[in-house]
């Protein structure tokens, strides 16, 4: 492992992660590496949960506010949920006990989009940090970090914490080291200059972390995987999709409002997203770019085929296949891959200036556009808006992608009214189902509904969607964006009732 640890003076600082944990007092905020289950500290999270649990035993209270750059693993979110340690979590989540915690009302849950996490931390919104726990490749000579599989918002942490805890993972590849770029120009308004950033492979920073090697209080030699999530095959509604988006940009392409090398491409995370990728291969689209916040399994496929020409991202979110393929691969993989800080992975200036086009998933999208990707039946919250607001707001095209229905048909993803809005009307131009694509640029809300009840919309639905909305337009107070507002969330009480929307 020495020849992880470089540092001469940070050897003498190696500790067992129980002795780390035990530097973790209750009450105290507590930021961590990690972003969509890679690069998270495995160890100490651990260790300190069962630090908690023997002081719940005792009869004391132990608990402390957690901020991430977004999901993590069982490792950390689990184990420290079901120690009950949690008062705070922040900005994204997707364990399934931390949720049910969450929807118990029994941890404080703050879901923000995550180009703001860093630079609240700097306005300081969220109080001090008081140890940041950081995993990291390796610790250089002089003692910079390289960082690990995800970047997220490490340098944040490390520049505001008033103490940090390094784990060094023999796990994680070497050769990630030069794949990163870590920008340190950040400033305060109204001190802010440009980001002189103009294409996805740019490079605007240093390939290492920089920290005060005086603040780093231990260090723990870890040697544990990323949470390797497999992804299932994409399946026919995932791929009826993803042909419903080529047919789309197919058309972009033949009004010449984008070229056949398309605009970079952000994507979020899941099977839709895969089978959407997969599906731009098929297409013949070749040398295209994106400017993301996950390389998953299928954008490294696409990497090798030539149809990704570059990719930039914050974080890996792979499969055990899919790190195996990266780990044999990765001098190739260098070369055509940058993971940078989320704050600028995320940032709206850069995603205005390159013009992204936005793919992003939703639960529902209500018949006038509005989009809830976070919260079922408006009040249980599945994991959180993530990046997608910083893209759908800011690129150049933005897409929400969902099957029309949910739970064998119980369930329609297009609705009267969404029953919790994280995307407004204003900022959805495309939505697509396995029924159609619906274009939504340049339409009022009454074409908007047509279209989208129209395209979208489960045949098992569009009788009630129809029979709503002629109804709203006569009877409605206003006639701008009709509704009738004793049963536009009715569809959602009767899922509540009955377990189905259409009885």
């Amino acid at each position: 492992m020495h020849d992880r640890i470089r540092h001469a003076g940070l050897l003498e600082k190696r500790m067992s992660a129980e002795a780390a944990a035990a530097l973790i007092k209750p009450g105290m905020t507590v930021a961590m590496s990690g972003f969509t289950g890679a690069g998270y500290p495995k160890s100490v999270p651990q260790a300190l949960a069962a630090q908690m649990e023997t002081a719940h035993a005792a009869g004391s209270e132990f608990k402390i506010k957690i901020l991430t750059g977004a999901s993590t693993a069982p490792e950390l979110d689990g184990v420290l949920a079901k120690a009950g340690g949690m008062e705070l979590r922040l900005p994204y989540m997707s364990d399934p006990l931390l949720r049910k915690r969450i929807n118990d009302g029994e941890i404080e849950y703050m879901d923000i989009h995550l180009s703001h996490v860093a630079q609240h931390t700097w306005f300081g919104f969220y109080g001090d940090i008081n140890i940041a726990i950081i995993e990291v490749v390796g610790i250089r000579e002089d003692g910079s970090l390289i960082p690990s599989s995800s970047v997220g918002n490490n340098k944040t942490w490390l520049d505001m914490a008033d103490a940090v805890i390094i784990e060094v993972n023999q796990q994680q590849s070497a050769g990630l080291e030069g794949m990163h770029d870590v920008y340190y120009g950040t400033a305060l308004p109204p001190f802010r200059k440009p980001i002189m950033l103009t294409q996805p492979e740019d490079r605007i920073g240093q390939p290492y972390l920089d920290v005060d090697i005086s603040k780093i209080i231990a260090v723990v030699e870890t040697n544990a995987p990323d949470r390797l999530s497999p992804f299932a095959e994409p399946d026919a509604t995932s791929n009826q999709i993803a042909d419903h988006l080529l047919d789309f940009l197919d058309g972009e392409i033949k009004t010449g409002r984008m070229t056949n090398k398309l605009l970079p491409l952000q994507s979020g995370v899941g099977n839709i997203a895969n089978a959407v990728l997969a599906g731009l291969s098929r297409g013949g689209y070749r040398g295209l770019k994106a400017y993301t916040e996950v390389i998953q399994d299928g954008m490294l496929e696409l990497i090798k085929d030539g149809t990704i020409a570059f990719a930039s991202a914050t974080s890996f979110s792979l499969s055990e296949a899919g790190i195996a393929e990266f780990n044999k691969h990765v001098d190739f993989f260098r070369e055509r891959i940058v993971l940078r800080t989320q704050e600028i992975s995320n940032h709206p200036e850069l995603i205005r200036r390159l013009g992204c086009v936005a793919l992003n998933g939703m639960i529902e999208a209500d018949i006038y556009g509005n989009v809830n990707s976070t919260h079922v039946v408006g009040s249980h919250v599945m994991n959180g808006i993530g990046g997608s607001g910083d893209f759908a707001r800011n690129g150049f095209l933005s897409v929400f992608m969902s099957p029309s229905v949910a739970k064998g048909g119980r369930i329609s993803g297009i609705v009267p009214m969404a029953s919790h809005v994280d995307h407004t009307e204003h900022d959805t131009m495309l939505l697509i189902t396995e029924q159609g694509y619906a274009d939504l640029r340049g339409l009022s809300p009454k074409q908007r509904a047509r279209l989208i009840t129209e395209k979208l919309a489960h045949p098992d639905y569009k009788p009630m969607l129809e029979d709503y909305f002629d109804r709203a337009l006569r009877d409605s107070y206003g006639k701008h964006t009709p509704h009738l507002m004793g049963e536009a969330l009715s569809w959602h009480q009767r899922y509540i009732e009955t377990g189905d929307m259409r009885l």
